[in-house]
C-alpha cells in the first residue's frame, strides 16, 4: 500500500493514502500532537468530506485497535502451515491480577507453555517483551501457543 506524507508547513504532516474503492483516507499529525482523521473526495484530495479531531489517547486507542488484528493477522499467516501452532489476542482488563505486575510474575510459559510475542497500548506494538515488562490494565497481549494452552493463558489472565 502506498502511504503519501505530505508536509504541511507550520501545522504538521499529513499522511493518506487511496483505498480499493478509490476513497483517500488520512491522518493529519499537528505539531502540538493533536491528530485528525481525514476522508477526501474521490475527486478532490484537498477536500474533506469527513473530518474527526483525536486526542493522542483516541488516536492510540483508534491504531490499537486497527493495529493489533492485523499483527495477529500476520503472525497467523506466518504459521498457518504449521499444525497446533495458534495466535491470539488476549486482553488484560483494567483490575486483573496482573495490572500493574510484570509478564514473568504471570509465568504464563511455564503454566501454559504460551508464548508473550507482543504487547499492544494505547496503539504502539511493544515486540518480545521481557520478564520484566509491567502490564497495565487495557493491554492486548499477543499470544501463540496450542489451543489449549491459550485457553488457559485467558483463565490465568483472568483469575491468577
Amino acid at each position: 500500500m502506498n502511504v503519501e506524507v505530505t508536509p504541511l508547513p507550520g501545522i504538521g504532516t499529513r499522511q493518506d493514502f487511496v483505498s480499493r474503492t478509490g476513497r483517500r483516507i488520512g491522518v493529519i499529525t499537528y505539531r502540538d500532537g493533536k491528530f485528525e482523521l481525514i476522508i477526501s473526495k474521490k475527486d478532490d484530495p484537498d477536500a474533506c468530506t469527513a473530518s474527526i479531531p483525536l486526542s493522542p489517547d483516541e488516536a492510540g486507542a483508534l491504531a490499537g485497535l486497527l493495529g493489533a488484528p492485523q499483527l495477529v493477522a500476520e503472525l497467523s499467516e506466518a504459521n498457518s502451515g504449521l499444525s497446533g501452532v495458534h495466535t491470539k489476542q488476549l486482553p488484560l482488563v483494567p483490575g486483573s491480577p496482573y495490572d500493574g505486575r510484570t509478564l514473568g510474575d504471570t509465568q504464563l510459559r511455564t503454566r501454559t507453555a504460551v508464548s508473550v510475542v507482543a504487547v499492544v497500548r494505547a496503539g504502539t506494538v511493544h515486540p518480545s517483551p521481557r520478564p520484566d515488562f509491567v502490564f497495565g490494565g487495557g493491554d492486548l497481549l499477543i499470544t501463540v501457543g496450542t489451543k489449549d494452552g491459550l485457553a488457559k493463558a485467558a483463565d490465568v489472565l483472568d483469575r491468577g
